[in-house]
């Protein structure tokens, strides 16, 4: 029964958890504020959209992924609320675009390097969002969705700078340490687990995974040096 409650992510802990929830509490009532102040009826008021709840995931359970840097947050919800209007001005069926919202929306996010899933939600809003969102016409990919993205993502620096991880993501230079052990040995999952300690971040890949891509640098290593060796002998 502990297996199915065990961090699904390499790296997390039930304290990052509890830190990505008050991080994404944090983000999303700023946002909220932030923009019904400068924007709407006042602070009371509600301009956030849906993909936001998305991307505060993200951005304060796995702030090392690439999917959850600046870029990829602003980039890709915007550029995918952009495509999801163009869409939706020129396609009648709503089952068409949509589909073509949300497929089109990766090709640029791609395109742009700013693969972040919420804005497949971004592009589907646009073209399902009503009636508000249909008279905002291409002011949305601006407002809302381009100031929450940018007042999200700055809450999420600031609250990763007061918790001390590291966004926009850089990877942390550790102390080398003399191996003690021979160079072809594969680490023990022990090992793995400390290294991720050492670390101190949450990375969007499985811990079993990560066990596995290590076991099989190990063995393409020593391919590459077979073949290197083998050659030197020719």
């Amino acid at each position: 029964m502990r297996a199915l409650f065990a961090p699904i992510l390499a790296g997390a802990t039930f304290g990052d958890r509890l830190l990505a929830c008050t991080g994404a509490a944090f983000g999303i009532t700023l946002t909220a504020i932030v923009t019904g102040t400068a924007f709407g009826n006042g602070w009371t008021a509600i301009l956030l959209v849906a993909p936001m709840g998305a991307s505060a995931v993200l951005i304060f359970a796995v702030p090392a992924s690439p999917l959850a840097q600046p870029w990829s947050v602003i980039g890709g919800n915007v550029i995918s609320a952009i495509v999801g209007v163009g869409i939706a001005s020129t396609v009648s069926s709503p089952a068409l675009a949509s589909g073509l919202a949300v497929g089109g929306a990766i090709l640029a996010m791609s395109l742009l390097r700013c693969l972040h899933p919420p804005g497949g939600a971004a592009a589907l809003t646009a073209v399902m969002g009503g009636p508000a969102v249909t008279a905002a016409g291409w002011t949305f990919p601006v407002l809302p969705v381009g100031i929450n993205a940018v007042i999200l993502t700055a809450a999420g620096m600031v609250f990763h700078l007061l918790s001390k991880h590291s966004y926009p993501h850089r990877s942390v230079a550790m102390t080398a340490v003399p191996a003690v052990l021979g160079g072809d040995s594969i680490p023990h999952p022990e090992d793995l687990d400390a290294a991720l300690a050492d670390l101190g971040e949450t990375f969007d890949i499985g811990r079993e995974d990560l066990d596995l891509l290590l076991e099989r640098v190990k063995v393409h290593s020593a391919i590459r040096r077979a073949n290197n060796n083998a050659r030197k002998l020719r």
